[in-house]
């Protein structure tokens, strides 16, 4: 009997431990400035990365904060 309660806790106890391992949100800040993102991109459009079409796109994303 006292090793099925000592089973029964130690389940419990453990259940409890691993329940709070998943349950948190991360957020992830933004730390690179929209100039430093527009520059990185002319940059790689300047070295062929990427077209002009995709160079023109990107910047008016940059732009609008998407």
């Amino acid at each position: 009997m006292w090793d099925k309660t000592l089973v029964g806790a130690a389940l419990v106890a453990s259940t409890l431990v691993l329940g709070g391992c998943g349950g948190s949100t991360t957020t992830v800040e933004q730390t690179e400035t929209q100039g430093q993102q527009l520059m990185d991109l002319k940059e790689a459009y300047d070295k062929g990365v990427i077209t002009e079409k995709e160079y023109e796109k990107t910047k008016k994303q940059i732009l609008k904060g998407n």
